[in-house]
């Protein structure tokens, strides 16, 4: 049996809490006919499954490394941002389409009393949820549990929104409010998926790490005194892995345990500038320029 981690632990609990809220404010917008409590239901019935799907995705991606996949699975979680991002622009569409279809129709809300308990009820579980899977994703780095977070972050925004198009509608009798506040949402949710593609998907195009974190990595080379030079400083991620791959041009007259002491210590200080991430480190130690060499023979 698979450990559970922290990051498939934070997929179960939203997976639960998505359950929930789907099955509550399903019977409330059903029945009340409110297009901003459905458009939320609505979305609740993604969340479970992107949760869902989440998991699975996680699961994969902690998978070590074996003779098919050498580099490991971590860009799984790349693959499940994009596809996460893409059911959430699928969903905006259909809600903002729920919206329209209603402003045309005139239909009139019900029950709004229980629906605005439902919806108070269901902001603050989902507050509590983002707060704990933002923390999931600090102490993890996961790509997956980060869009989670976000995803429900948005919730936390259209949940407000709904509850305030209630109120509104319960003391003016203007459905208009419904309409608009349901449109308003989808416009979100499909705006907020964009991050999750791009993100996604520059990952699995192997983006390079933060500018930051890569300036640090630079300094520490140019820090080792036995090193005359660096080239073909590659970095990228999949997942919770951080990879780095760099020459390191070293005097001729170095043995090679001396080299090799010099470029262990190289990755024992580049592990300290993050040690939550996972970082897999590949030097080539070079004799000479190749680099400059290969330059010239052009």
């Amino acid at each position: 049996m698979s450990k559970m981690t922290k990051q498939k632990k934070a997929t179960v609990v939203s997976t639960s809490v998505a359950a929930f809220l789907t099955l509550s404010k399903l019977i409330v917008g059903i029945a009340s006919g409110s297009v901003a409590v459905l458009a939320s239901a609505v979305d609740s019935v993604l969340d479970m499954f992107v949760s869902i799907f989440n998991y699975f995705a996680i699961n994969n991606s902690e998978k070590p490394a074996d003779e098919n996949f050498n580099y490991g699975r971590g860009k799984i979680e790349a693959l499940a941002s994009v596809i996460e991002g893409t059911i959430i622009t699928v969903s905006g569409l259909f809600l903002f389409y729920q919206a329209i279809k209603k402003a045309i129709s005139g239909e009139t809300s019900s029950y709004l009393d229980v629906s605005l308990i439902v919806m108070i009820i269901s902001l603050c579980i989902t507050i509590l949820l983002v707060l704990y899977l933002n923390k999931v994703a600090k102490q993890t780095n996961s790509m997956v549990v980060k869009a989670d977070a976000l995803h429900y972050k948005t919730d936390v925004y259209s949940n407000i929104a709904v509850l305030a198009s209630l109120v509104l509608v319960h003391l003016t009798n203007y459905e208009i409010f419904d309409v608009i506040v349901g449109g308003g949402i989808a416009l979100y949710i499909i705006y907020s998926s964009y991050e999750l593609i791009k993100e996604g998907v520059l990952v699995l195009l192997d983006r390079a790490v933060e500018e930051t974190l890569v300036e640090k990595i630079k300094e520490i080379l140019l820090s080792e005194k036995e090193i005359n030079a660096y080239h073909l400083l590659k970095t990228r991620e999949a997942g919770h892995q951080t990879f780095v791959d760099v020459h390191l041009v070293f005097d001729c007259l170095i043995t090679l345990m001396g080299a090799h002491k010099v470029a262990d210590r190289i990755e024992d200080k580049i592990k300290q500038l993050d040690t939550q991430r996972e970082w897999i480190i590949t030097i080539h130690m070079d004799p000479y320029d190749d680099l400059e060499i290969d330059k010239e023979n052009k």
